[in-house]
């Protein structure tokens, strides 16, 4: 099990519970994720940090003073 976090720009476009599918982006040297269709984007991760898994749930969404921001969770094999 893997849990990463996800930054929503805004409240409720999702819900404690909902399966979501991530689009994995390359930039030279890290990898980020969004959460389709483009309602969250993960910050960057190196190369060996690498999100085997494409589909997940969402774990728990909080909300700070910087915004609102999903854990999702993810079953890596």
């Amino acid at each position: 099990m893997r849990e990463m976090e996800f930054k929503m720009e805004r409240q409720g476009l999702l819900q404690v519970g909902d399966h979501i599918t991530v689009t994995e982006g390359v930039l030279p040297s890290n990898y980020y994720y969004i959460i389709d269709p483009s309602l969250a984007m993960s910050g960057n991760y190196p190369f060996r940090e690498r999100l085997s898994a494409r589909e997940g749930v969402v774990a728990r969404i909080v909300e700070n003073e910087r915004g609102f921001y999903v854990l999702a969770r993810f079953e890596e094999s």
